[in-house]
């Protein structure tokens, strides 16, 4: 046994098994090597590339975990299905459903079809919903339920009608759900990202018309996008023990994005404008 694997078979989830949709690359990759640093099983869910998928399994058992790939596409019911059935052969059980994968169209309102509107209610919504059906089945021993969501979900921005309204109805799933499981001994929450640097914020402001990102983060309290591991953290915080008695809550991580409004102090000049740090007297 090698030194990292000592280490994750004495850690905080040593016999716990994840699975965390969307998993290969981003956020789900990061909580994913987070978490079989710390022992637990990991089970990559990816739609396309094996190869990535295969390479954060490889990671995760350096790391001092296990892990599998599995392949599903969590647009098709079916898949899901598929996928929980490849948990189960696999370990017998689940303690922790992470649904990380999201996709959508990015139109503005009065551009949006009606195939826009399905496949972001297929990707973003249903399979949160059938997911956490499947997973309960498996959590025969109590767990944790953590959605993905973003700021979105609370403000209305550029493009991001679809994704932030099938967010929004996420987070409130996560209440419904927290209530009805509870009694299984399952805790249900989400964590609601800003802006996040990911290949997803590349794509979003990269879009021809978009507002340049750097006029965005001047409207940020902390000055900058956050970062996977950022989001990974505040994941991890939700299925570990120190957040036992919390459910149904969104963490948002945003560098205080949602709670800045317009006069900004960046924008104002003396004497409102903040001053340098104070001195010790």
């Amino acid at each position: 046994m090698t030194a990292g694997n000592a280490a994750g078979a004495a850690g905080k989830y040593a016999g716990k098994v994840a699975l965390i949709t969307g998993s290969s690359r981003g956020i789900g990759r990061a909580l994913a090597l987070q978490l079989a640093a710390e022992g637990a099983s990991v089970v990559i869910n990816y739609r396309k590339n094996a190869d990535l998928a295969d390479a954060v399994v490889a990671e995760a058992k350096a790391a001092g975990g296990d892990g599998i790939a599995v392949q599903a596409d969590v647009e098709n019911p079916e898949d899901i299905i598929r996928l929980f059935d490849a948990v189960d052969a696999a370990y017998g059980r689940l303690d922790f459903f992470i649904n990380n994968a999201a996709a959508s169209a990015f139109k503005k309102l009065l551009d949006l079809k009606t195939h826009h509107l399905d496949r972001s209610y297929a990707m973003n919504v249903r399979p949160f919903v059938l997911g956490a059906q499947e997973a309960v089945k498996l959590m025969d021993q109590g767990g944790r339920i953590v959605a993905v969501s973003s700021y979105g979900s609370m403000r209305g921005f550029a493009t991001y009608a679809a994704l932030g309204s099938y967010k929004a109805a996420v987070e409130s799933f996560i209440r419904y759900m927290a209530v009805e499981f509870a009694g299984y001994g399952i805790n249900v929450n989400g964590v609601n990202g800003g802006l996040i640097d990911s290949d997803s914020l590349e794509y979003f402001y990269s879009m021809p018309g978009m507002a340049p990102m750097e006029r965005v983060l001047e409207t940020i309290p902390l000055r900058r996008p956050g970062t996977v591991a950022d989001m990974a953290n505040a994941v991890e915080f939700l299925l570990s023990p120190n957040s036992a008695y919390i459910t149904g809550q969104i963490l948002v991580v945003d560098g205080g994005m949602t709670v800045a409004a317009a006069p900004y102090y960046h924008q104002t000049t003396d004497p409102v404008s903040l001053p340098e740090r104070p001195t010790r007297r």
